[in-house]
């Protein structure tokens, strides 16, 4: 079969590396906090060293804050323990060109132990974990992700000296699907997604949002590890790209009091024969028994998730009514007031989980979907009634509205437990509890703009 654009076979890559073409491979894998981590490697070693054997890197690397302090409370990870290595194994069926980065090649890592047994709180492999437990029942998931993200006219640097306030948005008002206002930004948005397209990714298209400076480019969705997979090198490659404009763009889930940035999950189930197992035209809304089974393991599971899909104590800013970010646990028929939404017909059916914002794990995200999908079919549950009107006015059940509650439900989920394994779980959980008790000491500019005077 014919490589996609931008998709290296190891052939291809070493035609490239003897050409002089490609001299640096990027090997990197996607920590808790959803970013890219790795090793630049030369070319000619990447061919006759790491491509098979991996490269070596500290394990504190899925144990530490956003700023990258150590941390205690991880078992896999400690002064006691003596901070050893991990190994960076390639999946070489990532292999792809960066067009962005002159000479270079990148590549995703699975995280193995020294006796290559995988770690298995990674977020990739808590995927394949999931995705491995479909497979057993003949299933496999497919899935897109809708990343929104606010474009600046500041570069990082100055934005960070600024301490990233009066910074300048790339549109003065609401752009939402404005082309005008948009084309502005245009010069950047083409080389994104020129880039990601040269980057083995399928691309769709871009749009304007609501808040200043934002937009969403939208890629063709895939098998869940492939579209997961593409997440974080998009991710990652639109900083770079930004900054090489000098210009910035953030994904965080709420930047200001205006619109926050989403990252809508859409996923349906097929079986491994490319059966639609989600459709059945003869049932009620064209839902087969089993997609009623999976959304129904979705409502059950969601608050108890949410930790997954709502990882940091920015993402809570988000679920605020009336501003299509969700806070209410229900389903609807094209419904965007609700946390979960059914769209599509036939194999194009599908549930799109409104929860996750900008900052979200992909991996994790989705492998909740699926722990919380399989539970509901797994004890056939029964599908409450569809939401009709406003979800936001209703009363159903509320998405958790902080972290602390959200790592509350978390820590006392059964499902949870059952799903990922205690051990996986308390990882999680402890990277909660870091940030709520760095939160928790922190004093803020509203504090100050409220208390230096006038308290």
């Amino acid at each position: 079969m014919a490589e996609r654009l931008g998709m290296l076979s190891t052939s291809t890559l070493n035609g490239l590396i003897d050409s002089g073409d490609i001299d640096t491979v990027l090997v990197v894998f996607t920590d808790m906090q959803g970013r890219l981590l790795g090793k630049r490697v030369a070319a000619r070693f990447f061919r006759d060293e790491v491509s098979g054997h991996g490269a070596e890197c500290c394990n504190y690397l899925l144990a530490v804050d956003v700023e990258m302090n150590t941390v205690d409370g991880y078992r896999i990870s400690s002064w006691e323990k003596g901070y050893g290595d991990m190994a960076m194994v390639p999946d070489l069926s990532t292999l792809r060109l960066v067009p962005w980065i002159p000479g270079t090649a990148l590549v995703l890592a699975d995280l193995t132990w020294v006796d290559r047994t995988p770690v298995r709180p990674s977020p990739r492999e808590v995927l394949k974990t999931q995705l491995a437990r479909l497979a057993e029942r003949g299933l496999e998931a497919h899935v897109g992700t809708e990343l929104e993200f606010l474009v600046f006219e500041d570069s990082y640097r100055d934005a960070w000296s600024k301490g990233y306030t009066g910074l300048t948005p790339s549109s003065d008002y609401n752009i939402d699907y404005a082309v005008l206002a948009s084309t502005r930004m245009e010069p950047l948005l083409r080389d994104i997604r020129r880039g990601m397209e040269g980057a083995g990714m399928y691309c769709e298209g871009v749009k304007g949002e609501c808040n200043l400076g934002q937009q969403e480019i939208a890629f063709r969705y895939d098998e869940a590890l492939v579209t997961c997979d593409n997440h974080s090198i998009y991710k990652n490659g639109a900083k770079e790209i930004a900054d090489r404009h000098g210009k910035s763009l953030t994904f965080m889930a709420k930047f200001n009091e205006r619109e926050g940035n989403s990252c809508h999950i859409h996923i349906s189930l097929r079986g491994t024969d490319g059966s639609a197992v989600f459709a059945d035209e003869s049932a009620e809304h064209g839902m087969s028994p089993l997609f009623r089974s999976f959304l129904a393991g979705q409502l059950t599971a969601m608050r108890e998730l949410t930790l997954l899909f709502a990882p940091n104590i920015n993402s809570y800013k988000r679920f605020v009514e009336g501003s299509f970010a969700p806070t209410a646990v229900a389903w609807g028929l094209d419904n965007r007031t609700c946390s979960l939404r059914v769209v599509g017909t036939g194999a194009g059916m599908r549930v799109e989980n409104r929860v996750p914002g900008g900052d979200v794990n992909q991996y994790l995200a989705v492998a909740a979907l699926i722990a919380g999908g399989l539970y509901g079919i797994e004890n056939d549950l029964e599908l409450e009634p569809m939401l009709e009107g406003n979800a936001y006015g209703s009363a159903a059940a509320r998405v958790p509205t902080s972290l602390r509650e959200a790592a509350d439900l978390f820590a006392d989920s059964a499902l949870a437990r059952e799903a990922f394994g205690d051990d996986v779980v308390e990882h999680y959980l402890n990277n909660a509890r870091v940030e709520l008790a760095a939160f928790d000491a922190a004093v803020t500019d509203w504090e100050r703009v409220r208390g230096f005077e006038r308290l």
